[in-house]
């Protein structure tokens, strides 16, 4: 089934030296995330692999060695690599969370990503309200300043993961800098999606003020129910494009 797919998708794969593995787990990887290799699905050999990309077995090997390492596959002697179950994947790896914001329903996508920053973000402000150095708050300062002088929303889609970014580095919590990181592509998906869907990539630059003002001024409470309001406005917009694709058919009903 995907062997002939994997040819047409390998003439896309030109890598420099040294990164042919990477590639190659790039592309396995999108297709087991899209869909295409379903959870349980033996994958091809080696051999069937190197023809299809026209790499060498220790590429292939790399290659599954770090799909391994990323939840994604099971591979063993005599038997050969195996999907795993979606539970088993390392959704927070960068590369894995690319590959699923890629290949993600983007209503799906939305919800559970609407989710993560409820959870996560009012008390990440909190935090940066009580810790932040002076440098960390002009850090936040100068992301705001990028958003309010955006004129694409590009411009505006970077300034805003920044931002955001920003606060998560002023929370003075070591364990949520990774975090946070790993989930910048996914926070660009979104606002991509939700400022487009609002029509005025500016429209929301007042909110993100006063969470910079409760920041600025060390109010914890402040800065969270700034946040909680923020992220309302988003769920509104999350919510009207949900309902917009089921009565459209898009989305299939529980």
């Amino acid at each position: 089934m995907g062997l002939k797919k994997a040819k047409a998708s390998a003439a896309s794969v030109k890598p420099a030296r040294g990164s042919l593995h990477r590639s190659v787990a790039q592309d396995i990887g999108a297709r087991i995330l899209n869909g295409e290799f379903a959870p349980g699905t033996l994958l091809p050999n080696e051999a069937e692999w190197c023809a299809s990309f026209g790499v060498s077995r220790t590429a292939v090997r790399e290659a599954i060695k770090m799909l391994m390492a990323k939840g994604l596959i099971l591979s063993r002697p005599k038997i050969g690599s195996r999907v795993q179950p979606r539970s088993q994947w390392n959704l927070l790896d960068r590369d894995v969370l690319a590959w699923y914001c890629a290949a993600a329903n983007p209503i799906h996508f939305l919800v559970h990503m609407q989710q993560v920053r409820e959870i996560l973000e009012p008390e990440t402000a909190a935090l940066a309200a009580a810790h932040r150095t002076d440098e960390q708050m002009a850090e936040i300062e100068n992301a705001f300043a990028a958003m309010a002088e955006a004129k694409t929303l590009i411009a505006w889609n970077n300034a805003d993961v920044l931002f955001h970014q920003a606060i998560l580095l002023a929370a003075g919590n070591e364990l949520l800098v990774p975090l946070g990181l790993v989930i910048e592509s996914a926070l660009g998906n979104m606002f991509n999606y939700t400022a487009s869907h609002r029509g005025d990539i500016g429209r929301t630059l007042p909110g993100h003020e006063r969470i910079l003002l409760a920041i600025r001024g060390k109010r914890p409470n402040a800065a969270r129910l700034a946040v909680r309001r923020l992220l309302r406005d988003t769920g509104r917009v999350v919510e009207q494009v949900t309902s917009s694709a089921q009565k459209r058919g898009r989305v299939a009903m529980a």
